[in-house]
């Protein structure tokens, strides 16, 4: 199961849309509502399986609290 179809399952109510863009240069960043939740270029590795949907659970979970 791809990434994107994992954050669909999980958050659907959540999540009005979801795009992926391919970009050049092999970087990788996952933002949720303006906010950086992981850069590979900045981390220098690969996303961890199940890492992005574990850092997409904790700022949801963030954003319900307020």
């Amino acid at each position: 199961m791809g990434l994107a179809t994992e954050l669909l399952r999980e958050f659907e109510p959540e999540i009005e849309v979801l795009e992926l863009i391919p970009t050049d240069g092999g970087r990788f960043e996952v933002s949720v509502n303006g906010k950086l939740l992981f850069s590979k270029k900045q981390m220098g590795r690969h996303a961890e399986p199940g890492e992005v949907l574990r850092l997409v659970r904790q700022f949801v979970a963030r954003e319900r609290s307020l």
